[in-house]
């Protein structure tokens, strides 16, 4: 491949940046709105229609496939294209490569989202997508990975930047994630139905495997990469400890790939498996609260940024929630507290709580923090970040707090026996149980959702002033060279 040396302006591809961090808030505005959906689905009965296609099962991938792949999917890739050019001070190797990774992977989720509506899924908690989609997924990713190591190689600079160790290591494990769990045979080539090469209990440890490190490397080493390059850029400080970072990465990188069958304990799963994934799951503890306390740290003498940078406030909170949840998740994993939360909301609290307070606050604060250097101007609006920033976490909160409260109430009422032996709670009685909690969460969401609304309509109104100022800059080099 021929080398071209760009100068100037065009030194970076910043155009492909540009798109992918604008459709990451479209995605994030649309995935959102289907969850606050479906979640008044479950609060208020009388919004589910007869219609299969407004259907609870049938939204429900719609909204994940949304946020994460949309949303966060597309954040992953603005931020990493912007990273590993600054970091690596060169070029992505191809354009053409970059804008079929954006277009691909637009084609992707919209071809998922429709085939969800219309019925067609694996019928599986996760990688719902049919075989088609995904080889095109599979050729998109492979893509990606070619331009991303590509780039890498022709650095100007001899060091690569942790934060890129972060960014390859997600872009590598989830390659290698998607292609195991999605091995299935089509019944032919002209149906969109196949069926698992994988069965039974087999079928259940790789789908853990699959789901857990598409926590452990999507949502967690990938967003990571994110802290590890935006959190020093806003806070205008080094991170704390460069060689806890790399400590960090090894630690989580090998840590992470054991700890999926811990979702399988009391299964026909051997005892064995799920107990040494608790180990590792505790084990992780480590890594991930060493790459927090690597954040946090980072703010050592620049705290007062907290009273005045609500871009801080968003990172800052991100870290926070990502100590939180990966507490949490480990405690979650040994089988006493496991028999009492798994397969109840306190597991969807958790989720939510990792989702929206660690992946959704660090995009947030990423984004805020790239869209006025990439468009070459200030936020139109930093009231509205403030806005923002205040009812994510209200509705965080609000959302977490309903899902332990009516996690925990499932555990307990499940468990319950009288005097006779017999369960003392029918599951419609459970249920019935949860609703003030289901109506609780559901605002918590659309809280969530309008500062996700405000954050789409700050960065357009941030791009039309940008241009606005570069038509009056335009006009005045007119005006100037007519009267030279």
């Amino acid at each position: 491949m021929a080398v071209t040396t760009y100068s100037g302006a065009e030194q970076y591809n910043f155009d492909i940046v540009k798109k992918f961090a604008v459709m990451s808030l479209v995605w994030a505005v649309i995935g959102m709105f289907v969850g606050v959906y479906i979640a008044s689905e479950l609060a208020w009965p009388f919004l589910n229609f007869d219609s299969p296609y407004f259907s609870f099962g049938r939204f429900r991938p719609v909204h994940t496939t949304s946020v994460i792949f949309g949303f966060g999917g597309s954040a992953l890739f603005a931020t990493s294209y912007y990273v590993v050019q600054r970091t690596c001070q060169t070029r992505l190797i191809s354009d053409g490569m970059a804008s079929f990774t954006f277009w691909g992977w637009m084609a992707i989720i919209v071809l998922a989202d429709i085939s969800y509506v219309l019925g067609y899924t694996q019928s599986r908690e996760y990688a719902e997508m049919e075989w088609p989609i995904d080889i095109l997924i599979e050729v998109v990713w492979v893509t990606y990975l070619i331009l991303f190591v590509g780039t890498i190689m022709r650095r100007k600079q001899p060091h690569i930047y942790v934060a890129n160790w972060f960014y390859l290591a997600f872009i590598l494990a989830t390659a290698l994630l998607h292609t195991f769990n999605n091995l299935a045979m089509p019944v032919d080539l002209f149906s969109m139905k196949s069926y698992s090469l994988f069965a039974g209990t087999q079928d259940a440890m790789t789908q853990w495997w699959y789901g857990h490190n598409a926590v452990g490397f999507f949502l967690t080493a990938a967003f990571l990469g994110m802290m590890y390059y935006f959190v020093p850029k806003q806070a205008g400080r080094p991170i704390y400890s460069y060689r806890l970072s790399i400590v960090h990465f090894w630690a989580l990188g090998f840590m992470y790939m054991w700890v999926g069958a811990h979702h399988l304990h009391w299964t026909a799963l051997p005892d064995w498996t799920s107990s040494l994934a608790a180990a590792f799951s505790i084990l992780l503890l480590m890594p991930s609260w060493g790459g927090m306390i690597n954040g946090i740290m980072t703010l050592s003498g620049a705290w007062d940024k907290l009273r005045t940078d609500p871009i801080m406030r968003f990172m800052i909170v991100a870290l926070s929630f990502y100590g939180m949840s990966t507490f949490e998740g480990p405690m979650m994993s040994l089988k006493e507290v496991n028999a009492l939360s798994h397969y109840t909301d306190w597991t969807v609290g958790h989720v939510h709580s990792g989702a929206l307070g660690w992946v959704a606050m660090i995009s947030f604060g990423s984004l805020y923090h790239m869209i006025p250097k990439l468009w070459d101007t200030k936020m139109y609006s930093q009231k509205l970040i403030e806005w923002h920033f205040w009812l994510a976490t209200i509705g965080i909160v609000l959302y977490i707090v309903a899902m332990w409260i009516s996690g925990i109430t499932q555990g307990l009422m499940w468990r319950s026996f009288d005097e006779f032996g017999n369960l003392q709670y029918s599951f419609a009685e459970s249920v019935a149980a949860m609703m003030p909690f289901y109506a609780m969460r559901a605002i918590g969401g659309m809280f969530f959702f309008t500062g996700a609304v405000l954050m789409l309509f700050n960065s357009l109104m941030t791009i039309r002033q940008s241009k606005l100022e570069n038509a009056v800059l335009e006009a005045k080099l007119a005006a100037k060279l007519a009267r030279a």
